[in-house]
């Protein structure tokens, strides 16, 4: 059994923040697409943090995450729109799992903020020219090894890592070195980061006669983050279950099962198994797969079988409206009718 938001706070509450796509449940319940809605609506609501007096508001901050707050007031909108980016796609890798970011309605707004998506939002924000106190990485420069001219705006992507070293980090530094807990969720944010960090790729522009590349220059830049919302995704898969333990004067996270090889600074780790999340559990903020839609054909965890933990599906019959009959108009637009199709809809008991 995987990591999951009981023990695994890196994806639910601090590194990945990565969970599937909520999905809709019965009358009786309440929606899966809510949960997630509401906490997005939740970091909407805040408004522009350009005042002090907005940091103190800010929930689930402690007081020196208030503190930078407020000696960061243009960065804290890039922490929002990372939190939101993050958890967005959360949604989308965990689309098809039992768990699917339903942990996130119970979380403060700002209290569990996600490190990869700080780093990655900060980052844009200072190439964009957003912020005062950075912008593009002007230690990128000369000519290449390639041959290739380094120019343009390469993104600050150390700008960005150490924002969310420094913000993010606080509050586990703040428990002390004997909290495994605080160990766990600094070694996954880092983790995060990394996954940045190595997919960072060079893009380039040709410049010559009739489109020619006689000069090329070339900048460095940030990942899509759906390539690293990939990458966490498949670390989370095979994060190692791990226990602390002394070494020398200080203590340590490792593999629990010592036949595993050590992770290493780019995996994922988590203390304890996870639930299997068929059952709905409040106090450890699981919802279940009551309600949830499931592929009826396939035998992977979106099936019903899998995702339904055995108690079955209903069946019913749901019309969708869909565009058909699409036909382009000189000039230039399409024009589409809107047609009612019936579907089967299967839903787990």
């Amino acid at each position: 059994m995987g990591p999951g938001p009981t023990t695994l706070s890196c994806l639910a509450s601090q590194t990945l923040q990565l969970s599937p796509v909520p999905c809709p449940l019965d009358a009786q319940s309440e929606s899966w697409a809510g949960v997630a809605k509401r906490y997005l609506a939740k970091l909407s609501s805040v408004g522009s943090i350009s005042e002090e007096e907005t940091c103190e508001k800010l929930k689930g901050l402690i007081q020196r995450q208030v503190q930078m707050c407020k000696r960061n007031l243009e960065v804290m909108d890039s922490v929002r729109r990372g939190a939101q980016l993050a958890i967005e796609e959360c949604q989308y890798q965990f689309r098809n799992r039992r768990w699917n970011c339903s942990t996130l309605d119970s979380l403060p707004v700002f209290g569990k903020v996600v490190t990869q998506g700080v780093a990655f939002a900060v980052t844009r924000a200072c190439s964009s020219g957003e912020l005062e106190k950075c912008g593009c990485d002007r230690t990128v420069h000369g000519v290449s090894p390639q041959g290739f001219q380094w120019s343009g705006c390469s993104d600050n992507i150390a700008y960005g890592v150490a924002f969310s070293q420094s913000f993010v980090d606080v509050r586990e530094r703040s428990k002390g070195a004997s909290s495994s807990r605080a160990l766990m969720n600094l070694h996954n944010n880092e983790a995060g980061r990394k996954a940045i960090l190595t997919h960072m790729r060079v893009e380039c522009k040709c410049h010559g006669v009739s489109g020619s590349c006689e000069v090329k220059t070339c900048w460095r830049a940030v990942p899509p983050f759906r390539q690293v919302g990939h990458a966490l995704k498949e670390k989370f898969d095979g994060a190692t279950e791990v226990e602390p333990r002394r070494v020398g004067s200080s203590r340590a996270l490792v593999p629990r099962n010592a036949q595993f090889k050590p992770h290493t600074d780019e995996d994922l780790v988590y203390l304890e198994p996870s639930p299997d999340f068929c059952e709905q559990d409040m106090r450890s903020g699981v919802l279940g797969t009551r309600g949830r839609t499931c592929n009826k054909t396939s035998k992977a965890i979106d099936g019903c079988e899998l995702l339904c933990c055995g108690r079955g599906f209903h069946t019913a019959q749901v019309e969708l409206a869909e565009r058909c009959s699409c036909k382009f108009h000189w000039c230039c637009f399409v024009k589409c009718r809107q047609c009612q199709r019936l579907v089967e809809l299967h839903t787990c008991r």
